[in-house]
C-alpha cells in the first residue's frame, strides 16, 4: 500500500465512541446555554414592556390617592385607596372627584359633584333638600343633612363657565363648596374621577 494510500484510509477511520459522546454534549450544552441565554433576554425585555405600559398607564389615565379624613363617609372611609381616571375627563353629576390644594387647604380634597356649569343650584337648609335646575335631588349616598355651614357661600344663578360646585357625602361632616374657604371648584383644578377602591381588599370594587 503506498503512503497516499495509508494517510486517505487514516483519515477516513471512525471516530472513537467516546469522542463522539463528549462532542454531543458540548454541541448540547451550548444549544441549552444558548436556550436559556434567550429565554432570559426575552423575559427581561417583556418585563420593560410591562413597566413602561404601566408608567404611561400612572402617569396619563390613571392614579392611585389615600382618601384623607370623614368628609365622604359611609361612601369612602380615611385611608381608603382609590383609583382615579383623568384622561379627556369632563365632570358629571354624582362623580366623585380629586381635586388639588387650594388656598384655603393645604392638601388635595375629595368631594362629589353637585353642580356643574350653566346649572342652577339651591339648597334648602330647612329641609336639607337639594334643587338642581329646579328639581330636587335623590340623594342616597349622603349621611346627615345638608346644613349651612360657617362663612356661607353665597351661590350664584347658575354655576359658571369652567366651574363645580362639590360637597361631600358625610354633609354633616363637610368643608365643600357651601363654604367661601372653598368655593365653586375650577375644573381645571380637578385632578380626575374616582372610579375604584382597591383598598381595604375586603370593600375593593367601584365606588359608586
Amino acid at each position: 500500500m503506498s503512503e497516499s494510500e495509508k494517510k486517505i484510509e487514516e483519515a477516513q477511520e471512525p471516530i472513537p465512541e467516546e469522542e463522539k459522546t463528549n462532542a454531543e454534549t458540548e454541541e448540547k450544552e451550548e444549544g441549552e446555554s444558548f436556550s436559556f441565554s434567550s429565554f432570559v433576554f426575552e423575559l427581561t425585555g417583556t418585563a420593560v414592556v410591562a413597566l413602561v405600559a404601566v408608567t404611561v398607564l400612572l402617569t396619563f389615565f390613571c392614579r392611585q390617592v389615600t382618601v384623607s379624613g370623614t368628609s365622604m363617609t359611609d361612601t369612602l372611609q380615611d385611608q381608603d385607596r382609590l383609583l382615579i381616571t383623568n384622561f379627556m375627563y369632563q365632570p358629571q353629576y354624582g362623580d366623585i372627584i380629586v381635586i388639588t390644594h387650594g388656598s384655603q387647604y393645604d392638601e388635595p380634597i375629595i368631594k362629589r359633584v353637585i353642580a356643574t356649569q350653566g346649572q342652577s343650584l339651591s339648597i334648602n337648609y330647612d329641609t336639607g333638600e337639594v334643587s338642581v335646575d329646579g328639581v330636587i335631588l335623590k340623594e342616597p349616598y349622603i349621611k346627615g343633612k345638608t346644613v349651612r355651614l360657617h362663612h356661607a357661600l353665597e351661590i350664584p344663578d347658575k354655576i359658571p363657565e369652567g366651574y363645580v360646585f362639590v360637597m361631600g357625602d358625610n354633609r354633616e361632616g363637610s368643608l365643600d363648596s357651601r363654604s367661601s374657604q372653598i368655593g365653586l371648584i375650577p375644573v381645571e383644578n380637578i385632578i380626575g374621577k374616582a372610579q375604584a377602591r382597591f383598598y381595604p381588599f375586603d370593600k375593593t370594587g367601584s365606588v359608586y
